[in-house]
C-alpha cells in the first residue's frame, strides 16, 4: 500500500496539547485502516480513541484514511456512528456480474421496514393502518432475523402493544451514519417512479439473505 501523505492537523480547541509527530500520525492512520478493515462492523470512534496513541485525534486520521480511499475502489464510509470500507458505487453493476448477490427482502418486508425508519416507534396497528393491509407475523419475524428491527418497548395503551424501531445493522446496511441522514420528504417528492420503491429506501440496497414471498401482500394472519 502507498504512503499516506497526509500531515496531522493542529488541534486548535487545545493549543498546549503537543502535536503528533509525522511517523506517529502515519502509524495511526495504518492501524485504523487496519482495524476497520478487521472489523465487520463498523468502528466507532470510542474504539479508535481507546486504539490510537493519545495525542493523535481520531477525526484528523479518518479523514486522512477517507481522502486515501477516495478514488479507489473500496471507499471508506461513515455508517452507524462509525466507520467502515466498502465497495466504490459506481462499480456495482460491474460487480453484479461476478458476485453473486443474496435473495433481497421481499418488497412487503421494505415496506414494513420503511414505515418502521419514518415512524418509530410505531406499532403494529400503526403499521397496517399506514400500509393500508394487514401485516403477518411473519413479516416482522423476517426483519427481527435479519436484525434490521427491535422491540423498543410498550405503548401505555390498552392491550400495551409492541414498538418497532430500526437497529444500528439497519443504519449500516443503508449506508446512513444515523436516522438523520434519511432521505426527506422533499427529496421523495421528486422521484421520477416514486412507485417503483418503498417510501425513503431503494430496494437495491437490501441485499440480505431472505426467503422468497410471491405475493406482495401479507396473507392474512390465521385466526
Amino acid at each position: 500500500m502507498s504512503e499516506i501523505d497526509d500531515k496531522p492537523q493542529p488541534d486548535t480547541e487545545n493549543p498546549a496539547s503537543p502535536a503528533p509527530s509525522a511517523e506517529m500520525f502515519a502509524e495511526a492512520v495504518r492501524l485504523a485502516e487496519a482495524v476497520v478493515f478487521a472489523s465487520t462492523q463498523p468502528v466507532t470512534p470510542r474504539v479508535l480513541a481507546n486504539l490510537l496513541p493519545e495525542a493523535v485525534e481520531v477525526e484528523p486520521v479518518m479523514a486522512a484514511l477517507a481522502a486515501h480511499y477516495a478514488a479507489r475502489g473500496v471507499q471508506l464510509v461513515q455508517a452507524a456512528g462509525g466507520w467502515q470500507f466498502r465497495t466504490a458505487p459506481d462499480l456495482a453493476p460491474q460487480l453484479r456480474k461476478v458476485v453473486e448477490l443474496p435473495r433481497r427482502l421481499p418488497r412487503v418486508a421494505m415496506e414494513t421496514l420503511a414505515i418502521v425508519a419514518y415512524h418509530q416507534p410505531v406499532t403494529r396497528t400503526e403499521i397496517e393502518e399506514i400500509r393500508g393491509a394487514s401485516l403477518s407475523q411473519s413479516t416482522l419475524d423476517l426483519l427481527l432475523e435479519n436484525g434490521l428491527v427491535t422491540p423498543k418497548g410498550r405503548r401505555e395503551t390498552p392491550g400495551r402493544p409492541t414498538l418497532w424501531g430500526t437497529t444500528p445493522a439497519f443504519l449500516a446496511q443503508f449506508a446512513l451514519n444515523d436516522l438523520r441522514d434519511l432521505p426527506k420528504r422533499e427529496e421523495l417528492l421528486i422521484d421520477p417512479n416514486p412507485q417503483s420503491a418503498p417510501p425513503g429506501l431503494d430496494l437495491a440496497a437490501s441485499d440480505l439473505a431472505a426467503p422468497d414471498l410471491a405475493a406482495q401482500e401479507d396473507p392474512a394472519e390465521p385466526a
